[in-house]
């Protein structure tokens, strides 16, 4: 069990999910900054594209990540 879901599930029990936790992240950063797509699904680990596309797409997109976690972290 990873750390997140460990605490998680001591406070809340069975009420609650880490997976809720990605997906509100997911929705505020579609919704409140103008990140691309790609950014904020390898913010939380997602593959994107075919395996065709992902072998060219070789940069983690760090530094725009940090930027967009850093945005998440202010709120």
């Amino acid at each position: 069990m990873t750390t997140l879901a460990y605490v998680v599930k001591r406070i809340y029990g069975d009420r609650c999910t880490v997976h809720g936790f990605r997906s509100s992240f997911r929705d505020w950063a579609s919704e409140q900054t103008s990140v691309l797509h790609a950014v904020a699904e390898a913010a939380l680990a997602h593959q994107v594209g075919s395996a065709l596309e992902r072998s060219y797409a070789r940069s983690d997109l760090f530094a725009k990540r940090r930027g967009l976690m850093n945005r998440w972290a202010e709120l």
